[in-house]
């Protein structure tokens, strides 16, 4: 099978993205508002969409979702109004929706090009999305883990996308 980078990014995205989704279904409801390093577990998850959909396409281009208040996605900055389970799912749709068409409309030869205002390549927005993603999963798994015992399940590299009911945990 020939294999192009945008290929790759295309694949290993839709994983990352799954494997958000899942463990956004694996946090129990009595965790959502639970603080850890100060700040509730909706705001980690918030900061985590929020910088997936500010940085991966273009830093520089970009709105706040509309419920967005200034400091929202800081985990240095408390909120005083919880995000809801709801919005965040319908986020993350949002998200993993405009993230896969602009993966659509990216060829090979774009990778390597800064989008417009910006000074980083799109491959290297990408690429440091995909790191921040992930430190960010890992450290959501990790409250999910402390506190029920259970691993969310992830998808590695060759691990068939799950079309049938399947356990959200390892």
């Amino acid at each position: 099978m020939v294999y192009s980078y945008r290929s790759a990014l295309v694949d290993q995205t839709e994983r990352a993205l799954w494997s958000v989704k899942n463990v956004m279904d694996c946090i129990p409801d009595t965790l959502w508002e639970r603080p850890y390093c100060g700040m509730p577990l909706w705001k980690h998850l918030y900061h985590m969409l929020h910088s997936l959909d500010q940085w991966f396409i273009n830093p520089e281009v970009y709105t706040d979702p509309p419920f967005h208040l200034p400091g929202l996605n800081d985990l240095d900055t408390p909120s005083p109004t919880p995000l809801s389970r709801q919005t965040l799912e319908d986020y993350f749709e949002t998200v993993a929706n405009k993230i896969r068409g602009y993966l659509a409309s990216l060829r090979e030869e774009d990778l390597l090009c800064c989008p417009p205002h910006s000074g980083d390549s799109r491959f290297l927005l990408i690429l440091a999305q995909h790191r921040h993603l992930h430190t960010h999963l890992g450290v959501l798994m990790g409250f999910i883990i402390a506190e029920t015992g259970k691993w969310p399940r992830v998808l590695g590299l060759r691990d068939a996308f799950p079309t049938q009911t399947y356990d959200p945990f390892f």
